[in-house]
């Protein structure tokens, strides 16, 4: 049996999301157990592979996040980590305050030995419905060299285990493809990731090609990933909202979208970030999902997927065995 301890109370549509996409996943996965963590009066799920635990404080969206976790020890995400830290589960997810999330992995969970920073990582898609690993996406807006290095190999570890790509390649995200382009931080990182032979690394990858599947895998600093991140989805939504307000323009246009509604959906489904679950703070001693703040349940449902499949790959026993010390 998998164990995955769940924060019910976070996300702008909290519980209710989380309650169905719960629901969903122990009906679907018969080696799932639960653990939800939040308020008693809001949960209205009864199964005998969910435990239910009550918590007396919440952690909001605009709490500072540091101060919230040492402060509200009694909140529903703190609680959950805390059942991570101590063994009772093997991972967990939540779609609260990202930084406070990333507090509680830090101070409760715990990096591996010999990581010097976690990063936050997220499959994005791509027009081959391949897909990408990219990170850092926030976990820290600051990165040198050697901490781009681990991205690369924690990414490696990432893309080999959960996305199953034997021989996965590595991308540093630049400004240009030449080796001499770039700032200090990418050009000294290019060197680094250029000297080893742990995995396969591709040279530098421009923005305007992570989705046409550049690499496997993409690394860059928690400031530019994040960047990219947003930029990326804003882009997507208003591709999707001038396509809906052309199609229903005209009655000619309306006439058009019908023929072609069945290719829409695929197209759509193919770029549906909902399919990939969450984000994973990666390089911590637990499996931590961070799901989208905004998440559908089914977008809940996949981070509770990738958190299992994390579990059942020992994502984290093989970096301790690789990068850890």
């Amino acid at each position: 049996m998998v164990k995955i301890a769940i924060d019910m109370m976070g996300g702008d549509e909290a519980p209710d999301i989380v309650l169905e996409a719960v629901s969903k996943a122990v009906n679907d996965f018969k080696d799932l157990e639960v653990i939800l963590f939040g308020n008693e009066e809001q949960c209205t799920l009864r199964h005998p592979r969910i435990e239910f635990r009550h918590c007396s404080e919440e952690i909001a969206m605009d709490d500072e996040p540091v101060r919230a976790i040492k402060r509200k020890k009694d909140s529903s995400m703190a609680r959950m980590a805390e059942a991570v830290k101590n063994g009772e589960a093997a991972g967990c997810v939540s779609a609260g305050n990202t930084g406070a999330l990333m507090s509680a992995g830090l101070f409760i969970v715990g990096r591996i030995k010999g990581v010097a920073r976690p990063a936050l990582v997220v499959t994005l898609p791509t027009t081959s419905g391949k897909g990408f690993v990219f990170m850092d996406v926030g976990a820290n807006a600051d990165a040198k060299a050697e901490h781009l290095l681990q991205y690369a190999q924690l990414g490696h570890i990432y893309a080999q285990k959960f996305r199953r790509i034997a021989n996965p390649s590595i991308g540093l995200l630049n400004i240009g493809t030449e080796a001499a382009k770039g700032n200090s931080l990418t050009k000294n990182a290019y060197h680094l990731m250029s000297e080893q032979s742990e995995f396969n690394f591709a040279g530098n990858v421009e923005a305007k090609s992570l989705m046409e599947d550049a690499a496997d895998v993409v690394v860059t600093d928690g400031y530019t990933g994040n960047m990219i991140l947003k930029n990326l989805e804003g882009t997507a939504k208003s591709i999707g909202k001038m396509f809906k307000e052309t199609l229903l323009s005209s009655f000619k246009n309306k006439i058009a979208g019908l023929l072609i509604k069945k290719d829409l959906q695929e197209v759509q489904t193919k770029m549906d970030y909902a399919e990939y679950g969450g984000s994973v703070l990666l390089g911590l001693d637990g499996i931590v999902v961070k799901a989208h703040g905004s998440s559908s349940a089914k977008a809940f449902y996949s981070a509770i997927r990738q958190a299992k499949i994390a579990v059942e790959e020992r994502i984290v026993e093989t970096m301790r065995e690789t990068v850890g010390e």
